[in-house]
């Protein structure tokens, strides 16, 4: 994976914010990466919660489902330069979402106010966390 809003996270343990540049909105000061099969797999299945400040990137992902997940989540499709293509808010047990033109799938806890503000068209970036 090279050349795409997610290189500040590729070979380095630097901990990094994701932003809605457009809103001007924090969206999450923990950033869970999912860059292998294995934790792109695995994803948030086997888990009780996941906190309102953190997101699981999954990449490269267009499609995910909630099949054996004890939670609602919401989740945001972006492209390889950070333009959110689909918004799906609270993805309940069972379902199937994707966006075909998506490179990666943003996961946060459900009823996410940020993701609330998001709008389809905003473009979302990763910053270096403040320490």
């Amino acid at each position: 994976m090279a050349d795409h809003f997610l290189a500040p996270l590729i070979g380095t343990r630097k901990p990094a914010r994701l932003v809605n540049v457009t809103q001007e909105i924090v969206l999450a000061t923990e950033v869970e990466p999912a860059f292998d099969s294995a934790t792109r797999n695995r994803g948030l299945l086997g888990r009780d919660s996941f906190p309102a400040s953190a997101a699981l990137i999954l990449a490269p992902c267009n499609s995910i489902h909630m099949f054996r997940m004890r939670f609602a989540i919401d989740v945001l499709f972006v492209d390889r330069a950070g333009l959110v293509v689909k918004k799906v808010v609270g993805l309940q047990r069972n379902r199937i979402a994707m966006a075909w033109r998506a490179f990666a799938t943003i996961e946060f806890a459900a009823d996410h106010p940020g993701v609330g503000r998001t709008k389809v068209g905003d473009t979302v970036a990763l910053v270096e966390a403040i320490s």
